[in-house]
């Protein structure tokens, strides 16, 4: 049977060209005029994921083609 490729994760997680996850930190939705600069620039989009997860979300991505 084929692994299915976990919905939340393929939502939350991109791959970049040279292979590396990336995704994005919390905080930059909604609400912005109540936060500081430091806190909008300190959450920035396309971080990437630590080596410690990234084997349990390459799990969850195995239909995906890298």
């Amino acid at each position: 049977m084929k692994i299915k490729t976990h919905s939340g994760m393929k939502k939350r997680v991109k791959i970049r060209k040279s292979g590396k996850l990336e995704f994005a930190k919390a905080g930059k939705k909604h609400l912005l005029a109540n936060k500081s600069k430091r806190a909008k620039k300190s959450s920035p989009c396309g971080v990437a994921v630590p080596e410690s997860h990234e084997k349990q979300i390459r799990r969850m991505l195995a239909g995906r083609v890298y």
